[in-house]
């Protein structure tokens, strides 16, 4: 993979573009993804995001979002734009199997692939430019550095500043995780000098859920969650019936695994959803555990130090027997966490 900075002497040269991201796209994903197109447009390129999936319907205030193309629902258009693209951009996604059905089309395309990423063990091969740096707090940081890096940050309008902002706020957990380093408070003063209206954003990503999803984190925290407090660990377990009787939709679980996080002397803590054809988990630590390892080993995933998911096609008791197991084999690192 070489350099990014690389395909900064072609920006000005109209091209066909693709924009991706992660199936089931996050503030993240969605945030960088549109903050890319809206300064790409501006060369003259023919340019479309495209989301392997389905998202969450509170991200759909963002610039662009209307515009954007599901994969599952729209293959055949989605297959003919990647494969006539001539750049492809690869956001918040390291391994092109976390685009699920969309791998096949980005393999088989001629496109170059170009990744943006601050995930962990990137699949360097299949990209032919790129930039991985898993310091960074978010992809959305990361798209805001190349715009600066190409040096064309007079081209940072209201709509960039938007879905950057989106992108970096929800990946630092409103600004409280330790990824939240100076140089995004750099930013995000940057942004506000330029006009940036941050408390619609804040209301546009939380506070435009339905009554159901209140009822059902009502539910979840009082008859679906389990703490182990000899392993400093809370588990918070999703049978799919309960997604079906609160009408869950896409997005509405969307940060539950942190709320375990605030209990006095919870050092991890998982939620695991039965999606019917598998079993979604996410991970959340404090200090020194590193989920992103605990992922990869048991669960067949990754992500982050702090923060990482993965996945399971066994029955939900069977991943739940699984992870009580992972936490007694790392009890040692567990209860020795000093507060």
């Amino acid at each position: 993979m070489n350099p990014i900075t690389e395909i900064i002497k072609d920006l000005t040269t109209p091209k066909k573009l693709v924009i991706t991201m992660h199936q089931k796209p996050d503030g993240d994903a969605m945030g960088s993804a549109l903050g890319l197109f809206h300064y790409l447009i501006q060369f003259g390129h023919d340019a479309t995001v495209i989301s392997p999936t389905n998202w969450a319907s509170f991200l759909n205030w963002m610039p662009g979002c209307k515009a954007v193309i599901d994969y599952d629902k729209d293959t055949l258009k989605s297959d003919a734009l990647i494969s006539d693209a001539d750049w492809i951009f690869c956001l918040d996604f390291n391994t092109l199997s976390r685009t699920k059905n969309m791998e096949q089309a980005l393999l088989k395309s001629n496109a170059q692939r170009i990744l943006i990423d601050h995930h962990q063990q990137p699949q360097t091969e299949v990209f032919s430019f790129g930039i991985s740096d898993t310091t960074k707090s978010s992809t959305a940081e990361m798209v805001y550095d190349f715009i600066y890096a190409s040096g064309y940050q007079d081209k940072i309008n209201d709509a960039i500043s938007q879905c950057i902002y989106a992108g970096v706020m929800t990946d630092t957990g409103s600004f409280r995780f330790p990824s939240t380093s100076p140089s995004v408070h750099v930013l995000v003063s940057d942004l506000l000098k330029r006009g940036l209206q941050q408390s619609v954003i804040h209301e546009n990503l939380f506070d435009n859920f339905s009554e159901n999803r209140l009822k059902f984190i009502g539910n979840v925290l009082l008859n679906r969650m389990e703490v182990f407090y000899e392993f400093n660990t809370a588990l918070i377990t999703i049978p799919q019936n309960d997604l079906f009787k609160y009408d869950i939709k896409t997005g509405d679980t969307e940060g539950l695994v942190n709320y375990p996080l605030s209990i006095e002397g919870i050092k991890m803590a998982a939620i695991i959803i039965d999606r019917g054809e598998e079993r979604k988990c996410s991970f959340r630590s404090k200090g020194n555990f590193d989920v992103n390892t605990f992922a990869r080993k048991y669960f067949n995933g990754g992500g982050h130090f702090n923060a990482a998911g993965g996945s399971s096609k066994e029955p939900l008791e069977s991943v739940i027997t699984q992870f009580k197991l992972a936490i007694s084999e790392n009890k040692n690192e567990l209860s020795t966490y000093q507060f």
